[in-house]
């Protein structure tokens, strides 16, 4: 009997984001749905080449040969001929996903809730804000240099606030400036903050670092420093959540961090701070995504 949903970390994962579909969309948009029906089925035994969440996925559904711990549900507005594709891609490239839904053009994200999913990435901007504006953790795959390594382990890296935090205090920092964010920072510093959009995804790989502690290496690198530190770290042991790392850069660009860490997905709600050379995925959540 295949394991309960409930019990694993899901993750839900579009086509766009997990393979480059470049040489397909140019297609689609230039000849229209029939032409892309046609070219589908002419190179249904071609596989695509793996996109910019590829690392993070494979590495995911490999911490699978401890148990069963994760799984990836693809989840794309293909109809059900044309992913066959996607599926046969998955197969040719190693990775273990059995489970997908072709919803031909309705929204996807509309299917988490049933799946227990902890997160949806997708390269397509609209159905990321649409998750997120329901409430549900949605990430956008931006394009990315990054190659990928040899190293088994799993890099993740996030940001804080509007990511694993609500944006109760970047809301703060936004109306009234430095100063009075770190002043109402040091005033709550033993009050939690609200979780955000990622909070259950980082409960769920703390969940599998519990068995598999030398596969996963969590980071966060926030734009936070001392006194308003504390707060972070406060909330993150209120939730009963840890990370191996926490950079509190206090304003410094995150992207020389970055590309020390390598991190095989870094998560931001601001796309000032992602850049290429690393798997960024923009979190369109909280006051700084609103105008």
């Amino acid at each position: 009997m295949a394991p309960s949903l409930e019990n694993l970390l899901v993750v839900g994962i579009a086509s766009s984001a997990l393979f480059d579909l470049s040489a397909s969309d140019a297609v689609f948009h230039s000849e229209g749905e029939h032409a892309y029906r046609a070219y589908q089925e002419a190179h249904l035994d071609e596989p695509f080449a793996p996109g910019v969440a590829f690392p993070f996925i494979r590495r995911l559904l490999q911490l699978n040969s401890l148990g069963p711990l994760v799984e990836v549900i693809v989840l794309s507005r293909n109809s059900p001929d044309t992913g066959l594709r996607i599926l046969r891609s998955a197969a040719h490239h190693g990775l273990t996903i059995t489970r997908a839904i072709f919803t031909e053009g309705r929204a996807p994200h509309e299917f988490m809730p049933a799946l227990n999913m902890s997160l949806f990435l997708s390269a397509h901007e609209n159905d990321v804000r649409k998750a997120t504006l329901a409430g549900m953790p949605a990430g956008q795959v931006l394009k990315s240099s990054f190659k990928d390594d040899d190293d088994p382990a799993l890099r993740i890296a996030f940001d804080f606030d509007g990511v694993l935090a609500d944006d109760a205090a970047e809301r703060v920092y936004q109306s009234g400036g430095l100063d009075q964010f770190q002043e109402h920072e040091a005033t709550n510093v033993v009050t939690p903050l609200d979780p955000g959009p990622l909070r259950n995804f980082l409960a769920g790989i703390n969940r599998i670092q519990r068995q598999a502690e030398n596969r996963i290496r969590v980071s966060v690198v926030t734009a936070r420093s001392a006194p308003a530190h504390e707060r972070a770290i406060n909330s993150l042991k209120a939730w009963g959540l840890t990370v191996n790392d926490a950079f509190f850069l206090g304003g410094l660009r995150k992207a020389p961090i970055l590309d020390v860490l390598k991190p095989h997905i870094f998560f931001d709600d601001q796309r000032g701070h992602l850049i290429q050379t690393v798997p960024c995925v923009h979190i369109p959540f909280g006051v700084t995504n609103e105008t």
